[in-house]
């Protein structure tokens, strides 16, 4: 019996890493792609949690350290002027750009054998046989209240960004913005921004990214200039947690649901839900499944691995983000080492 064939719809992290396990399965697949490779994506581009270890059983950790990638090991928040001490990571994060990694996933995809369709689109059938839903991001409506946007740049190596700490989360009353170093000297400046009222437009994409007048991140960002082909943003992004025991079709990555890129850990999920789905689809494509049975066993261990991660980086969504944060309340909670280690575990 020949196996049975998987269509993935988006060849982002989730759609190509469950592409690379199921070739190295014997399993045939096909990603259809809107977009082409490389390519630069709104993203922290920063791995934190169990997604380094996915990209370690794939066989793809020694690929990343090639492409030039670089771990972050300490972190810090800052309200404004206002910080919280340096921390330790409790284990290293690990920081490529989507730039390279994706088009290393493209190619590694296609080495094993997948077949890889590129600037095409293609929408799959509601909970069609055999189709995954990888396509990315949910956006929701635009008349949608607050309206959330990300909007991501690269500072290049010659602009030396003078951070203390290896990632930097610069929170302020629109939003917040991460701050990191990714390899070969360059600085990633990813920032998650809301808009309330219908007026308000961010008049420019560097402007928001530099952070609020006299904040800390404006005086970090004062001399750099941004690589304007980095440039990139997205509109009308849905943060609320969503099950895949609830959706029709077979979904990873973004497209099951988002985390709140205030945790670090949306890369992160990408990887662990590709990984996930791998065993339940060979055994479909071998015959050991059928397709409802396959898919409700993804749901379910998505839903197990990832429900109280997802309700933990809400609250924490939301106290970033809570008028509370800007005053003397966040001077504390900056300051709470308890805090800190206790959020860092529940949203990994």
């Amino acid at each position: 019996m020949s196996a049975k064939p998987i269509t993935i719809i988006g060849g982002g992290l989730a759609g190509l890493t469950l592409g690379i396990g199921l070739r190295r399965r014997g399993v045939p697949v096909t990603i259809w792609e809107a977009g082409g490779y490389p390519r630069h994506r709104v993203c922290g581009e920063f791995i934190s949690g169990n997604g380094t270890a996915v990209l370690e059983r794939f066989g793809l950790l020694a690929r990343c350290h090639q492409a030039g990638a670089v771990y972050t090991r300490t972190a810090m928040f800052v309200c404004g002027s206002r910080r919280s001490p340096v921390r330790q990571l409790t284990a290293p994060a690990l920081c490529l750009s989507r730039h390279k990694l994706d088009a290393l996933l493209a190619e590694t995809f296609q080495l094993a054998g997948g077949e890889l369709r590129v600037n095409a689109r293609r929408t799959t059938v509601e909970a069609g046989e055999g189709f995954v839903n990888a396509s990315g991001r949910r956006t929701g409506p635009a008349e949608k209240s607050p309206r959330w946007f990300g909007v991501k740049a690269h500072v290049p190596r010659q602009w030396a960004v003078p951070l203390e700490a290896d990632l930097e989360m610069h929170a302020s009353a629109a939003g917040y913005i991460g701050v990191n170093r990714i390899g070969e000297g360059e600085v990633n400046v990813c920032g998650l921004f809301r808009v309330r009222e219908e007026s308000r437009r961010p008049e420019s994409r560097q402007e928001w990214l530099r952070g609020d007048p006299d904040s800390l991140l404006r005086e970090r960002l004062r001399l750099a200039e941004f690589e304007p082909a980095s440039f990139c943003s997205v509109a009308g992004l849905q943060l609320e947690p969503r099950r895949a025991a609830a959706r029709a079709e077979c979904c990873i990555g973004d497209t099951l649901t988002m985390t709140p890129p205030v945790t670090g850990n949306g890369m992160s999920l990408a990887f662990e839900s590709a990984e996930l789905a791998v065993e339940p689809l060979a055994d479909y494509s071998r015959g050991g499944l059928d397709w409802p049975a396959a898919r409700r066993r993804i749901a379910h261990r998505c839903d197990a691995a990832f429900a109280h991660r997802l309700a933990w980086a809400r609250r924490l969504q939301w106290l970033m983000t809570s008028p509370a944060f800007q005053g003397r309340l966040g001077t504390v909670l900056l300051r709470s080492e308890w805090l800190w280690r206790f959020m860092f575990a529940r949203t990994r």
